[in-house]
């Protein structure tokens, strides 16, 4: 195996000029490692001593130790480094004026996951936007969309339904890396900034993480495992439900369920709707946080045996869609605050369009809501091609 090279060694190992002597401000995360798994601030701090004055930190904080939405992080001194760190994620989601007077160049290195509603791709959009009204420059430092860059699915985020987890117009499953999506935010959001990215060397957007050769390490806490990835682009409409999504697991995402399901009931419904490349296995789980912590939930573990054909978003809002019908007295849309949004719908949010959700209610087939997205989808992805990096 090949191993590729993220954008961050190949900015480290071969600096563009405008880095010499620029006084530098880092947005990174837990993910964001090297070679040989050092953090991004430290081979920051040794390859360009003096020059880095200020880290951010996206939702989940620079450690990565905030578990769950609207859980947001303190500014804080970095230990390591002996830097400030402003947090992005909470009553602050863009850079301080006074943060962006210390800084030539924002570099931006964060494991996106390929999923609109992963909130790192808004925190860098607004950075763009603040970093263009201060006359800032920002650096993407790629690293590849770990779910593929090839496949694109789901309806396009109506502007009316835009917040912090989607911002802008994109199916759920974008197939941009988080470079690519910068590109595009960019372009079609005119934000003016002036970005550079920094593409990954040897990734083919074909490719999944595993054949990247660079270590796993988690972009958020739930998300332990790259089948967790993968599942994410569907699974992750549960959080606007009263079902859990397996928080609280050691296997968050690919488990779901709650203490009312019965899997053979729902089995036998989701017999009649063709689920590609997926099995849908019996499971039982306690979580031992979040919703239903503590009692017993039956439902399903998702294994994905074919990605190529697997469809996230279509396979989640089919089993919602059974799980609305067979159980109308238990299941519930999950009720503001989320993500700090106290009036819309969570799940409206997720979905980008309160139409899924009012076509769920009303009973509507999940092939039907697919088919009346795909002309939206269609002429997206006429444009999509203008922002790609990388090829097959």
């Amino acid at each position: 195996m090949t191993r590729i090279a993220s954008g961050l060694e190949v900015f480290v190992d071969d600096p563009p000029s405008w880095a010499k002597g620029a006084r530098l401000g880092l947005l990174s995360h837990p993910a964001s490692v090297g070679a040989n798994l050092e953090s991004a601030r430290e081979l920051m701090a040794r390859r360009f001593p003096g020059q880095l004055q200020v880290l951010f930190s996206p939702q989940h904080g620079l450690l990565g130790e905030k578990q769950d939405n609207m859980i947001s992080s303190p500014d804080f001194r970095d230990s390591q480094t002996d830097l400030p760190v402003i947090s992005l994620y909470g009553p602050r989601m863009a850079p301080p004026p006074l943060s962006l007077e210390k800084v030539d160049v924002i570099l931006v290195d964060l494991q996106d996951v390929g999923t609109r509603v992963y909130t790192f791709a808004a925190t860098v959009a607004k950075v763009m936007e603040a970093a263009a009204g201060a006359g800032v420059k920002v650096a993407v430092l790629d690293r590849p969309n770990p779910i593929g860059g090839s496949q694109v699915e789901g309806n396009i985020l109506r502007p009316q339904w835009a917040s912090f987890v989607g911002p802008y117009p994109l199916p759920m499953r974008h197939g941009f890396t988080l470079g690519e999506l910068a590109r595009h935010y960019n372009a079609t959001q005119k934000l003016g900034c002036d970005l550079e990215v920094v593409p990954a060397r040897g990734w083919s957007r074909g490719d999944y993480f595993e054949a990247t050769g660079l270590p796993w390490v988690l972009p958020s806490p739930n998300l332990p495992t790259l089948e967790s990835a993968v599942v994410y682009p569907g699974q992750v409409l549960l959080e606007g439900t009263n079902l859990s999504e397996g928080r609280g697991t050691t296997r968050p995402f690919e488990l779901f369920g709650a203490p009312f399901l019965e899997p053979a009931r729902i089995n036998s419904k989701m017999a009649k709707i063709p689920l590609p490349g997926v099995i849908l296995r019996e499971a039982f789980f306690e979580p031992t946080f979040h919703k239903w912590a503590g009692e017993l939930c039956r439902g399903f573990q998702l294994h994905v045996t074919d990605r190529r054909s697997f469809k996230p978003y279509f396979t989640t809002l089919a089993l919602l869609g059974a799980i609305r019908e067979l159980y109308p007295d238990h299941f519930a849309w999950r009720q503001p605050p989320y993500e700090y949004e106290t009036e819309r719908l969570p799940i409206d949010l997720l979905t980008g369009d309160a139409a899924i959700r009012e076509g769920l209610d009303k009973g509507t087939r999940v092939q039907e809501l697919e088919a009346g997205w795909q002309k939206e989808l269609g002429e997206f992805l006429d444009g999509w091609w203008d922002f790609l990096i990388y090829e097959e």
